[in-house]
């Protein structure tokens, strides 16, 4: 019981700070203390550097101060370009999640992605704001919250680039209170009116480089959540840093992701001081959960629903595959309620039971036969709506609409490659390969049927055998937790 145990809370160790492992990997872990395990997982290889998954270069993408003077085919062309841009930048990051060796980072990042959602048409400045993500998804809070600040996605997006002393607009100033760092209910309008005048003149160029236009800054005094002084966007962004609301409400969100949609404020209160007196470091924080004996406790193993990502690369990190046209990975995020880069509003994806409906369940238990029989796929995509403003964005919108209904009904044609994965049970004897396949699989794999999977799988050989009965455990609703 207790070598069972402790692979279950192995098992639960991988899906929570990655996309789950194979069986040699959870077999290798079992004789490793926990410490050094959660080291190995927060640090990752020595030589893993993060991976670029870069689409395009600056000086690939039109000269935007001419924009005003594009002709009609030319601006169609642009979008034409940002639009397959950013179908690239989705597909790059997926196969970056499923071949990573730190596999923290990219699920670090994917919290990250929706903790400061976004929306832009620009591929350079999704690029950009994904590459800050990712450099400083496991580093200082503090840090990725200056550059995402100061990143042209989030300024184009929150309007701070039209934020200048004559007119202050307050879009971003609240936002990177209510949303980014402290919540709503911790500052009054005033702050956010104080704010905005710090962070005039902060904006970008045609580069998507960062600028401060001084001749647009309120150079005057700003009274901000109890302090005075000449403030600057950085001297806002270092006060917002210094309350431990802050503190709290980043924790919580971390909590609720890697931990349990429920919150024990007496664990999220302990964390969350701890990550104030560390300066922020995220790290940190994440040790601290993945050390703690009650995160691998039976009420939190196997309690969250995957994301639609998660559960996608989950299934491609297990088994390797490529497809013939890589972009039908955007379908299944779309059918599935998850499409990476287009976050439904500023607050993000909500996650959690919000995963589930029921057309989305039926398909998330037909995903694994979908894709390892290469089957047609004959759901038809829910239109994404221009929630997130109009213009250029409804533009965007409208396109990727038009892309997803192109492939409905067509058949995903996967390549895959079972041999590694076969090959990790062949030390497994016959009689408890469906045992062990559904322990490697499920964080409860007592709540499925050896019977029913013997009675459904291909006994005409032991690879068809393994392949069929991990075919039927990931349709199971028991693998769409983690």
């Amino acid at each position: 019981m207790a070598e069972v145990a402790r692979k279950i809370q192995m098992q639960h160790l991988a899906w929570r700070a990655g996309f789950g492992e194979t069986l040699p990997v959870i077999s290798h872990w079992e004789s490793k203390r926990r410490e050094k395990i959660v080291n190995k997982i927060l640090i990752g290889p020595a030589r893993a550097s993060v991976t670029s998954v870069d689409v395009v270069a600056a000086d690939d993408l039109p000269d935007y101060r001419k924009q005003k003077t594009m002709t009609p085919e030319e601006k169609k062309s642009v979008r034409q370009m940002n639009d397959q841009g950013i179908k690239d930048l989705n597909v790059s990051w997926v196969n970056a999640m499923v071949q990573s060796e730190h596999p923290l980072r990219e699920k670090m990042s994917l919290f990250w992605h929706g903790h400061f959602a976004c929306r832009t048409q620009n591929v350079l400045f999704n690029q950009q704001l994904l590459s800050v993500v990712r450099e400083n998804a496991l580093g200082n809070f503090g840090d990725l919250l200056g550059a995402v600040s100061k990143s042209p996605a989030m300024l184009q997006f929150l309007n701070n680039q039209q934020n200048r002393k004559q007119h202050p607009n307050e879009n971003f100033a609240r936002e990177v209170m209510e949303l980014f760092t402290m919540g709503r209910g911790n500052y009054s309008e005033q702050d956010v009116k104080e704010a905005a005048r710090a962070f005039t003149g902060w904006g970008f160029d045609e580069t998507g480089t960062f600028v401060f236009r001084q001749k647009q800054h309120d150079d005057g005094v700003k009274n901000f959540l109890g302090k005075q002084g000449n403030f600057n966007g950085d001297d806002v962004l270092k006060i917002l840093l210094e309350q431990r609301h802050t503190a709290r409400f980043i924790t919580a969100k971390i909590y609720q992701y890697f931990v349990s949609e429920t919150p024990d404020e007496a664990r999220i209160t302990a964390l969350s001081e701890k990550f104030y007196q560390s300066g922020y470091n995220i790290k940190s924080l994440m040790r601290e959960i993945f050390m703690a004996d009650w995160f691998y406790s039976p009420d939190i193993i196997g309690n969250r629903i995957k994301s639609p990502v998660e559960l996608l690369a989950g299934i491609r990190r297990t088994i390797p595959m490529t497809f013939e046209k890589e972009e039908v990975m955007l379908l299944f995020q779309r059918v599935l309620g998850q499409l990476l880069f287009y976050p439904p509003n500023v607050a993000g994806w909500p996650g959690g039971r919000n995963w589930i409906d029921s057309s989305s369940l039926m398909f998330r238990l037909r995903v694994p036969q979908v894709i390892l029989y290469s089957q047609a796929f004959n759901v038809k995509p829910k239109e994404l709506t221009p929630e997130m403003g109009e213009g250029a964005n409804y533009k965007m919108t409208l396109q990727i609409n038009d892309f997803l209904k192109r492939q409905f009904a067509k058949k995903v044609n996967a390549n895959i490659n079972w041999d590694p994965y076969v090959a990790g049970y062949e030390k497994v004897p016959r009689e408890r390969l469906a045992d062990e396949i559904a322990g490697v699989l499920l964080q409860q794999p007592g709540n499925i049927s050896r019977q029913l999977l013997e009675k459904y799988a291909d006994s005409s050989s032991r690879e068809n055998y393994i392949k069929t009965v991990t075919i039927d455990v990931m349709s199971t609703p028991e693998y769409q937790l983690c």
